[in-house]
């Protein structure tokens, strides 16, 4: 077992104490629910990790930028720990090739869904917090989400995606878009939200989250990108 992580410790630099963690943080939910055997998946610890991460993120802006207002110290904190940003993080980890996925998720090209690789991230961090503690999960955070923070802030990744397709949307006369929930899964203390974003009545993309709120903004990023709109 220990061999199957042996690259990704030695990349992230932390040798796990109890290696069974990692075998839960690439369980998803299909492959637990194919095989019945699989008591846990990696949901729980993404749950874990999610507050783990939106604290470092916290902690370092605060103390990065002392002069920057709230509002601005939000959004930045939103360009980092959003899924897409994640998801580009797992793959430089070969994050996916480690997953256990059902034959369904698999088919459906499951190894390289943005949420599910952001997902697997957020659930390594839980890991690293239970396993070595707060202190070695912030080092993971910040060499490997936190320091990108320069390149965001230089092309504008910042500025929040709702904000800036209603702006377009609007100044094309489109109206506002109308964000709907389209389906909502898991337990109640690790929900996960799948939206659509529809301009015009039409659908245009989806996003998916832990909240309703993160799902809304990787819909909206998923209609910019779309639509080629910058």
């Amino acid at each position: 077992m220990e061999r199957r992580y042996k690259e990704l410790q030695k990349t992230i630099k932390i040798k796990f104490k109890d290696i069974h963690l990692l075998d839960t943080v690439f369980i998803h939910k299909s492959y637990a629910n194919e095989h019945k055997n699989v008591k846990e998946h990696n949901e729980r610890l993404e749950f874990l990790g999610d507050a783990v991460l939106e604290l470092a993120a916290t902690d370092f802006l605060y103390r990065k930028y002392p002069n920057k207002p709230e509002g601005l110290l939000t959004d930045l904190r939103s360009a980092l720990v959003k899924g897409n940003h994640l998801a580009e993080i797992a793959a430089e980890l070969k994050i996916g090739g480690l997953l256990y996925l059902s034959k369904g998720e698999i088919k459906s090209g499951g190894y390289a869904k943005p949420y599910i690789m952001a997902n697997a991230l957020e659930a390594l961090i839980g890991a690293i917090y239970l396993d070595q503690g707060y202190k070695a999960a912030y080092k993971f955070i910040e060499k490997f989400i936190l320091n990108r923070i320069s390149p965001i802030i230089e092309k504008g990744l910042y500025i929040d995606p709702k904000s800036r397709l209603q702006e377009i949307t609007q100044g094309k006369n489109f109206g506002a878009p109308i964000y709907k929930i389209i389906e909502e899964s898991g337990p109640d203390h690790a929900k996960m939200f799948k939206v659509g974003v529809y301009i015009n009545n039409e659908f245009i993309a989806e996003g998916k989250g832990s909240s309703k709120q993160k799902a809304e903004q990787e819909a909206a990023a998923a209609a910019l990108n779309k639509k080629g709109w910058k």
